[in-house]
């Protein structure tokens, strides 16, 4: 069964991560940990569906305050298929340069914040020009995406350099160049990308040595709770407290 092709893929390639991740995981947490008990923002930005685990980490249950979305929505918001805000538009966009460098206009960084960025191949210049703008004003720069996969790809970008090589830290999600992994009878491409997956386990591996790290030091960590459980009485009121703390620490940025 096809079905059970794509379960397979995917369990592989999360065994991967797990073998061969767990350093790098480790350190972009302890970048991640210093910047949030320094009461400053991991901001996160990806492009397309690596906008995803973006939505996935902050706000949600079982995430907590110290992480900061930044989701362009010409770069993702791409369900009308076709007509405005089309996916041709998402395509051409991704590649333009100087793009990602007027998106960063729009915030206020500091030199202690952590930049999480989340992008497959690696290639397309807004996510390098993010990248580049996060480093020259002094942040670390973590990348998750398939960096093994396309180390001989040639880069996109004017500057010669990949998404990857922009990194302080990198963290592979092990997943093939091709993203779809499960293949069709008489059809040239294939089902089943595996990638959203992947994302999403470095997500929460990397999310939970976070808290890990920071509970440890001491730091309280403003948890947004699930509010359906029947008898938790005080659901609302720490959400309530998580969401007061965001207002409080993101009015800088």
């Amino acid at each position: 069964m096809l079905a059970m092709q794509w379960l397979e893929n995917t369990r592989a390639v999360l065994s991967r991560i797990e073998e061969t991740q767990p350093a790098s995981i480790r350190r972009a947490a302890s970048l991640m940990a210093d910047t949030i008990a320094a009461e400053r923002w991991v901001h996160t930005f990806g492009c397309g569906h690596a906008t995803l685990p973006i939505e996935e980490m902050y706000p949600r249950i079982g995430g907590f305050v110290g992480f900061h979305p930044m989701i362009e929505l010409p770069l993702t918001f791409f369900t009308r298929i076709t007509g405005e805000m089309g996916v041709r538009q998402f395509v051409f966009l991704e590649r333009v340069e100087g793009y990602g460098t007027e998106l960063m206009k729009g915030y206020d960084f500091d030199p202690r914040d952590t930049f999480w960025l989340f992008s497959h191949s690696g290639l397309n210049p807004v996510n390098i020009d993010v990248a580049m703008e996060a480093k020259r004003q002094g942040m670390k720069v973590i990348v998750t995406g398939s960096a093994a996969a396309y180390a001989d790809q040639p880069p996109r970008h004017s500057s010669g350099q990949k998404l990857f090589d922009i990194a302080d830290v990198i963290i592979d999600t092990c997943v093939p160049a091709v993203d779809a992994s499960v293949p069709i009878a008489n059809h040239i491409d294939r089902v089943g990308p595996i990638s959203t997956m992947a994302f999403t386990a470095v997500v929460w591996l990397t999310i939970t040595t976070v808290a890990e790290l920071l509970v440890e030091r001491g730091v309280h960590l403003y948890i947004h709770p699930s509010h359906n459980i029947p008898g938790d009485t005080t659901a609302r009121e720490r959400l309530e407290a998580a969401l007061s703390e965001y207002k409080r620490r993101i009015a800088g940025v």
